[in-house]
């Protein structure tokens, strides 16, 4: 099982890569080997995050060139190597994630930059595509005052969005969506219980299962 997991910051991606693990390890008996989930500035490192708030200042005061090249330059590692991992591999993020919030907030990647957060996207979707055609896009959503009930219960270290952008940056992660090649695609409302999204993810995920998936639950089954 091959996922890259996206959606509006608090809309739960995070949340749900851990129950999905838990899932599998419940279905298969094994888990992800990694979840990447490192392209939300300043929070770029580690798994999970392990870098420094002197080093997470650093990268937040850095040029949008240096920001740029430093998110590129993650994507393209991680992209080389996709289809050569176990048969289970999960990222949270990515190239939509980057394309999201690299225009709106950090300021590189625009329409005319000369490394549009467009293009790259379907650079970095095709260099994954020749590794493995697995790979399924599970785009996760919430509803707007969920969001905002969240941003206030629970606020993250260095938040990225604002209570008044949650629309706007929703939309433009469904646009990505929409815009990008991987073919398997999904979306899961992350609005209620867990219980209720997994529900879903399991329900949507079914037709992607590989066969390897099939064959592991069935073993574990018996």
């Amino acid at each position: 099982m091959k996922l890259i997991i996206i959606g509006c910051e608090y809309s739960g991606t995070t949340t749900l890569a851990v129950a999905v693990n838990d899932w599998l390890r419940e279905q298969t008996g094994t888990d992800f080997r990694i979840i990447h989930d490192h392209w939300k500035i300043p929070h770029t490192s580690g798994h999970p995050d392990d870098s420094t708030t002197e080093e997470q200042e650093w990268l937040l005061a850095a040029t949008p060139k240096f920001k740029e090249m430093h998110q590129r330059h993650s994507l393209y590692y991680h992209a080389q190597y996709r289809g050569t991992e176990p048969d289970d591999s999960m990222l949270i993020g990515g190239a939509i994630e980057d394309g999201v919030y690299g225009p709106m907030y950090f300021g590189y990647g625009g329409p005319g930059h000369r490394l549009d957060r467009e293009t790259v996207q379907h650079q970095w979707e095709q260099t994954l595509l020749y590794a493995s055609d697995a790979i399924v896009l599970v785009h996760v959503t919430a509803d707007d005052d969920v969001i905002k009930q969240r941003m206030q219960d629970d606020p993250h270290e260095n938040m990225v969005i604002s209570e008044g952008d949650i629309g706007k940056v929703k939309n433009r992660f469904a646009e990505l969506v929409e815009w990008s090649v991987l073919t398997k695609k999904i979306q899961v409302d992350n609005s209620g219980s867990m219980e209720d999204t997994m529900a879903e993810f399991v329900s949507k995920m079914e037709p992607y299962f590989t066969d390897v998936d099939r064959k592991r639950m069935k073993e574990r089954s018996s």
